[in-house]
């Protein structure tokens, strides 16, 4: 998901990672329909706990995992998907044959993506139900959905400029016009219940420890239930397909590809056979063994980007170096997947990067660390 200064709307990267999870044991796929519920079902995953798989308009995607846990007199409901009158119709006939008569009652989102976020809005009005978020997640969903402007900012524009876009692909940004977030939320909730690291939380009979990582959005919630062995993990641990880590304009500077590596290190007291309800791609077992396929994943592409830098590369110089597959719809997300890497590179003093005549970003590799903090 892109910041506020650039308006896009990316989920995640789709970029397969080293095996693409097929090691990984899926519990449910020997069940009809591969074990997947069809659209307007639920499915047990432990007592109490129900998928949803909702359809979504973005390719490559197209479905996101929900969950519905018992809590009570109530449901907790966790991520929402995209706003669409398609995926409301199919919530009313969830709400009619599969709650038991009962509301929800409190609705948590793991990050602020409209796949996640986007009927939230819609929800909280229907039931009176609370939104349950981190900090950063919900002001930063609030931010995009107020950020309107009928032009894309200049500094939006200078910034692709400074990564080498030529001037049909900056056309294309402008084309794409500022403000596209709302458009995919229904209006975010005024107020908000914080989550936060550490914090407990008390749904039905379970205790949920919320554990937050960071990279792919500012402070995205994971929830983990140790008395059921289940952690929902939202886009931070994917089975199949890797988070999208990017950088722009609204924090130039950022470094999400260093943050996500770290965050790796707050799931590793957790069972190794814990069942991991992901929010794309099927519920698997082997939480740690993804984590180390994506820690490769990505070691992969920084040391194919450190070779290449014996001579000067610009952004854009350095897509073929990381993508395989045909970008040209997709310079944005590519490039700012590209500055993350690239940016963690710098903070490790391997890199360094330099304006050059024409006013773009060239990075090349250093000899050392001094030099790479000139």
């Amino acid at each position: 998901m892109a910041d506020p200064a650039d308006d896009s709307i990316p989920m995640i990267d789709g970029t397969p990672t080293p095996d693409s999870g097929a090691s990984l044991k899926y519990p449910f796929a020997k069940e009809p329909n591969g074990g997947r519920p069809d659209d307007g079902a639920v499915m047990q995953m432990r007592p109490g706990v129900l998928w949803l798989r909702m359809p979504i308009p973005i390719p490559g995607l197209d479905y996101i995992n929900l969950w519905l846990l018992e809590d009570g007199e109530g449901w907790t409901l966790v991520d929402t998907g995209v706003r669409s009158s398609k995926l409301q119709a199919i919530w009313e006939d969830v709400f009619a044959r599969h709650l038991n008569g009962k509301p929800i009652t409190r609705i948590l989102c793991t990050h602020f993506h409209p796949d996640h976020l986007g009927l939230a809005g819609w929800l909280q009005q229907k039931f009176a139900a609370p939104l349950w978020m981190t900090l950063g997640e919900w002001s930063f969903g609030r931010m995009l959905e107020l950020e309107r402007l009928p032009e894309v900012p200049a500094e939006v524009i200078a910034f692709y400029e400074r990564l080498g876009f030529n001037a049909v692909q900056l056309d294309a940004i402008r084309a794409r016009g500022f403000g596209n977030f709302a458009k995919a939320v229904t209006p975010i909730p005024r107020g908000f219940h914080r989550i936060a690291e550490g914090d407990i939380v008390r749904i039905g009979a379970h205790d949920w420890q919320v554990i937050v990582g960071s990279g792919h959005s500012p402070e995205h919630a994971c929830l983990y239930c140790p008395s059921l062995d289940v952690l929902i993990s939202g886009d931070q641990v994917l089975p199949r397909i890797s988070p999208h880590i990017g950088v722009y304009p609204g924090e130039p500077e950022a470094g999400p590809l260093t943050q996500y590596l770290d965050s790796f290190a707050k799931f590793s007291h957790l069972p190794r056979d814990i069942l991991v309800l992901p929010a794309h791609g099927d519920p698997f077992i082997g939480l740690h063994q993804r984590i180390a396929m994506l820690q490769r994943h990505h070691a992969t592409r920084l040391d194919a980007l450190l070779n290449a830098l014996e001579r000067p590369h610009t952004v854009i110089e350095t897509l073929p170096l990381l993508f395989r597959r045909d970008i040209s719809d997709h310079m944005t997300l590519a490039a700012g997947e590209a500055l993350a890497h690239l940016h963690h590179l710098m903070r490790e003093g391997l890199v360094l990067r330099r304006l050059n005549a024409q006013g773009v970003y060239e990075f090349q590799r250093c000899d050392s660390v001094d030099q790479a903090a000139q």
